[in-house]
């Protein structure tokens, strides 16, 4: 009876240790809830992901690349500016000789002539004109003739739509000859009127103080 027991325990034992040593059984999985990673709908969906980063990527590169051209139409327009200015400012200025008949103010130049130098003068920011004569002294005859001449320069200026407010007259009834007086051709060069278009305004330069003792 013993003996039988003893069997007993030992079977029990070995059923035990056996059912111990078993490996445990996986979890079960619901084959109805599974889905395929690579669907046809998945795969779309990523496609679509990527093409939308590539977008934005495209349209951020697009933005900073319009930005850039952006700043080089404005430093290539400032230094064209720039340049335009230095130019005009280092172009000498121009001078016309207006000639007059003897003891007359009566304007007449060549058609050519007087269109350049009005084209001219509308640009400019200012104009100079100086009114001569061929007069051996400072009369007042010579120096009414000298004016009315440097006058009637302006008045046709105006009339052909120079800024009055860009001219400034001046006469001088004797001296100052561009040719020699005593013959007749250079009296007829001395009977005129210089007009004097600037590129740009003078620079009047203030004298620099006295040093303090």
């Amino acid at each position: 009876m013993r003996a039988l027991c003893v069997y007993t325990s030992i079977g029990t034992l070995i059923v035990l240790l056996s059912a111990c040593s078993a490996p445990p059984k996986p979890p079960s999985v619901n084959e109805a809830h599974k889905r395929p990673a690579n669907t046809q709908t998945a795969v779309e969906l990523q496609v679509c992901q990527n093409e939308l980063q590539n977008t934005r990527i495209l349209a951020t590169e697009a933005s900073r690349a319009a930005d850039t051209a952006t700043a080089t139409l404005a430093r290539l327009s400032a230094r064209q500016q720039l340049l335009a200015s230095m130019q005009k400012q280092a172009m000498a200025n121009r001078v016309h000789i207006v000639p007059f008949a003897f003891n007359s103010t009566h304007l007449s130049m060549a058609p050519a002539q007087a269109s350049a130098m009005v084209e001219e003068a509308k640009d400019a920011p200012l104009v100079v004109l100086r009114g001569r004569t061929d007069g051996a002294s400072d009369t007042a005859a010579e120096s009414q003739v000298a004016q009315a001449r440097a006058n009637a320069v302006r008045d046709y200026l105006v009339a052909c739509g120079v800024d009055p407010a860009r001219i400034r007259t001046t006469h001088q009834p004797s001296g100052d000859h561009l040719g020699d007086n005593r013959s007749p051709q250079g009296r007829h060069l001395n009977r005129r009127v210089e007009v004097e278009v600037y590129r740009a305004l003078p620079v009047i330069q203030q004298a620099s103080p006295p040093p303090q003792p």
